[in-house]
């Protein structure tokens, strides 16, 4: 399996730490729906979550690890299109 330029500086551990020419184009066409899917804060990352229910400001989402949690609505961070307007980046 050969890996792109500049990633063999990792030796084995780059087949691991950077996808396929052919995954990060399905990655890229999957849809996205806001309403339906967010992203939301783990110990350490965010991760992919499926919104289950929102009523009273909070959000019930299903992770892609099976967890289901609470979370607050934070109309703050809506719909900024440019990052450098966020006050906290990944």
């Amino acid at each position: 399996i050969s890996t792109d330029a500049g990633m063999e500086v990792f030796g084995e551990a780059a087949l691991y730490l950077h996808k396929s020419g052919k995954e990060r184009i399905e990655a890229q066409n999957q849809a996205f729906d806001a309403k339906t899917y967010c992203f939301v804060t783990d110990d350490i990352e965010y991760i992919k979550g499926k919104i289950k229910a929102a009523q009273d400001g909070k959000i019930t989402v299903e992770t892609e690890d099976g967890r289901v949690s609470a979370f607050l609505l934070s109309p703050k961070f809506d719909r900024i299109e440019d990052v450098a307007m966020s006050t906290h980046l990944h």
